[in-house]
């Protein structure tokens, strides 16, 4: 077969697989109870999870097919079945998550002239902003005050002054989606990778339902991330480092590749960053202390302070009983394990060009990601960012396998979340024997080049 029908034959089996996943996504869909914030019943949660499952098998078969299709022709089809996936999980209300409930409430507050730091919910005198669509689905409505960081408040704060609620949420998501993506075919322009990897963001199965079905605000934190990758390497430093730092305070986690971005730039690039942090925080400087909001209780709730949230540790006390200070043992060695992952990144590893600083971003998320060991699938759909401009099977797999976090029934913290974990272990070290590109790791190429 020669190049020609080969693409030909790439091209027919990648729309087949954009159709099984449109197809995949309208039966979840179907799934749902209308009116209800949940699924429905377990029974339809687990047969839900089910298709997720078999939405990212067809979705790895389309990352794998999309490398060899005719760039051009197959972006269209990419961006058209992405669109198209995404229009049922938009117009259905949320129903994995009740979180977009809490982002569109502090909206709302802020509206009002409050700080959302002030108050929970519940607290008399927000009585006056309650309806019957947002209040009652909010979490934690009667004990926890807002953890989301200043950049987040103020995109809810656009929210809120829109007036449009949930829809509003989606929307600003999939904008955020958008920006993602281009900020990303820039790049791969840049350095003569094809467009087809934005099939990786696109397409994941993952994304598709916290973004457009559950309007999580990691889409908007990870556009501001990628817009400061896709600046660093161009020396445009305070660009950069205000797009990071707006991405840091949207969500916490992509402090994570700060150690791949400031060494290019330096102090300028990290005292950007920083005051533009402070100058975030300021805005809600009125709430004191307590424009930390919930994160110390969150991170007790999630068992992150005691080490019970650990999935390493959750699976050592399958063996034996730990002591106390296991929690503590264990924040001590994963800190001091990505310090000098850190440390290596920051101070050793030269020169810094697109691919270098997008891959070594790569490792860090997905290190400090597993160290953490979320419990929500959403939490690792960011991995998807690094891994469209430097594909490794790791992160591949890292940024689509949680959806079956999204239930859990051994009702532990071990044994179902291995599934994810143990498979992302094997394929980091068949990355580090056989990476999925030819190896010239650092070299840029030239636009229009294979790489």
């Amino acid at each position: 077969m020669n190049p020609v029908q080969t693409q030909r034959a790439a091209f027919i089996r990648l729309t087949a697989l954009g159709v099984a996943l449109l197809a995949l996504t309208a039966a979840g869909l179907a799934l749902h109870i209308p009116g209800l914030g949940v699924v429905g019943t377990d029974a339809r949660l687990a047969f839900f999870v089910g298709l997720l499952a078999i939405a990212v098998l067809v979705w790895f078969a389309a990352v794998a097919t999309a490398r060899h299709t005719e760039p051009r022709r197959a972006l269209w089809l990419i961006l058209g079945i992405a669109v198209a996936c995404r229009i049922g999980p938009f117009l259905d209300m949320p129903f994995l998550s009740s979180d977009i409930y809490r982002y569109a409430w502090d909206g709302r507050v802020q509206a009002a002239s409050i700080n959302p730091y002030l108050y929970v919910p519940a607290d008399p005198i927000l009585a006056p902003l309650r309806d019957a669509a947002i209040y009652p689905n909010i979490n934690r409505a009667d004990i926890a005050p807002t953890i989301y960081p200043p950049a987040a408040q103020m995109i809810f704060a656009a929210i809120g002054l829109s007036g449009l609620g949930i829809p509003a949420v989606k929307a600003a998501m999939l904008l955020s989606e958008a920006l993602t993506l281009a900020a990303a075919g820039i790049v791969l322009r840049r350095v003569g990778r094809p467009l087809t990897n934005l099939v990786i963001w696109a397409w994941n199965p993952l994304i598709i339902w916290a973004f457009a079905g559950n309007g999580h605000i990691d889409a908007a934190a990870a556009a501001f991330l990628a817009l400061t990758l896709a600046l660093a390497p161009t020396g445009r430093w305070f660009a950069a480092g205000i797009a990071f730092a707006a991405a840091a305070l949207t969500k916490f986690l992509p402090l994570a590749a700060a150690p791949a971005i400031w060494p290019q730039g330096g102090p300028r690039a990290a005292a950007v960053t920083l005051a533009m942090i402070v100058a975030l925080y300021a805005c809600y400087a009125g709430a004191g202390t307590g424009v930390f909001g919930y994160l110390p209780g969150y991170g007790g709730e999630e068992g992150l302070l005691d080490g019970s949230g650990f999935w390493l540790l959750s699976g050592l006390t399958l063996i034996a009983p730990l002591p106390k200070v296991a929690g503590t043992i264990y924040i001590a060695a994963a800190v001091i394990f990505l310090g000098f992952l850190a440390a290596w990144i920051a101070f050793i590893r030269k020169p810094m060009t697109d691919l270098q600083i997008w891959r070594d971003a790569g490792i860090l998320m997905a290190a400090v990601t597993v160290a953490i060991s979320p419990h929500y699938p959403w939490y690792f759909a960011w991995l998807a960012l690094p891994a469209m401009v430097v594909p490794s099977r790791a992160l591949i797999w890292l940024a689509a396998a949680p959806v079956i976090l999204y239930i859990d029934p051994f009702n532990e913290r071990f044994v179902w979340p291995a599934i994810v974990y143990v498979p992302a272990a094997a394929l980091a070290i068949i990355d580090r024997r056989r990476p999925l590109i030819a190896p010239r790791p650092f070299a840029l190429a030239a636009p229009g080049e294979a790489a």
